[in-house]
């Protein structure tokens, strides 16, 4: 009489295959627990010496060698011929490299960024049109979040292309004011008028100096530059201390403006 259940059925649910699913069920677990352990504790440990982003890439090339670790012993444990299928993969391997050469390319471009500190995560960059705070720094691409709450993902190789600012990269920054005087306007009123306006503004810096040149007289009037430096995060309170300040005194010295004040913001080292 005919068996009702096939016989690959049957061979399967022999006590040699139980048990050697077992023990793969028990690598499998043990294995994925003892990989979280090492990732939480490693990862702990290299927050206190390295970088957000080098931490960050140390923290998934372990995941991915144990991932990879684990898929090898959990299919010599099931009786797979791993010379076949490390054989297959090379295959594989080959035909996603020539798929995936946008990804290489992103992929060493990531290294070399890392490599290169040219900013780090935390950091406020300007890549062309965007500028926003550095969330990650992944192999692949930077994610950024810009001053509107918009989420940016950014190729590496597009940012290995392009002119990165560094923003916040140093401690302190210099702001600059540009306008035009009428041309009967008193300079050396205008010069003290700004020097205290400076020194009264409690977010800018006494070190280094503020600064007033005149950059030339025209046929509109006079073209004014006047700097001030200031703590990298003290931005805002800078800019709107310094226009009230200049609208308050001037209006009150009788001072007019020919061309309304132009704000810009350079880069110092300390």
């Amino acid at each position: 009489m005919d068996t009702i259940i096939p016989q690959q059925i049957l061979d399967f649910f022999q006590a040699e295959n139980l048990i050697r699913i077992f023990w793969a069920a028990v690598v499998l677990v043990v294995g994925f627990l003892l990989l979280k352990i090492l990732v939480f504790f490693v990862g702990r440990w290299l927050e206190k010496r390295l970088s957000p982003q080098s931490a960050m890439i140390i923290r998934k090339a372990i995941v991915y060698s144990g991932m990879a670790i684990l898929v090898v012993t959990l299919l010599s444990h099931l009786g797979t011929n791993l010379t076949a299928f490390l054989g297959a993969a090379g295959i594989a391997g080959v035909a996603l490299g020539f798929a995936a050469q946008t990804s290489i390319s992103n992929v060493i471009s990531g290294l070399f960024l890392i490599s290169e500190k040219a900013f780090t995560v935390g950091d406020v960059i300007n890549i062309g049109t965007t500028t926003g705070t550095i969330l990650s720094i992944d192999l692949l691409s930077v994610k950024i979040r810009t001053f509107d709450n918009r989420f940016v993902r950014v190729p590496n190789e597009n940012i290995i292309k392009t002119d990165v600012i560094n923003i916040t990269r140093f401690p302190i920054r210099r702001m600059d004011f540009e306008f035009t005087l009428v041309g009967q306007s008193d300079l050396e009123r205008v010069k003290e008028i700004l020097l205290e306006l400076a020194g009264d503004t409690e977010v800018t810096l006494d070190e280094p100096e503020p600064f007033f040149v005149i950059k030339q007289i025209t046929p509109l009037g006079v073209e004014i530059l006047f700097g001030v430096w200031f703590p990298k995060d003290k931005f805002l309170a800078t800019k709107n201390g310094i226009l009230i300040g200049l609208h308050q005194r001037f209006a009150t010295a009788g001072i007019e403006f020919a061309r309304y004040p132009f704000v810009h913001d350079a880069l110092i080292s300390r």
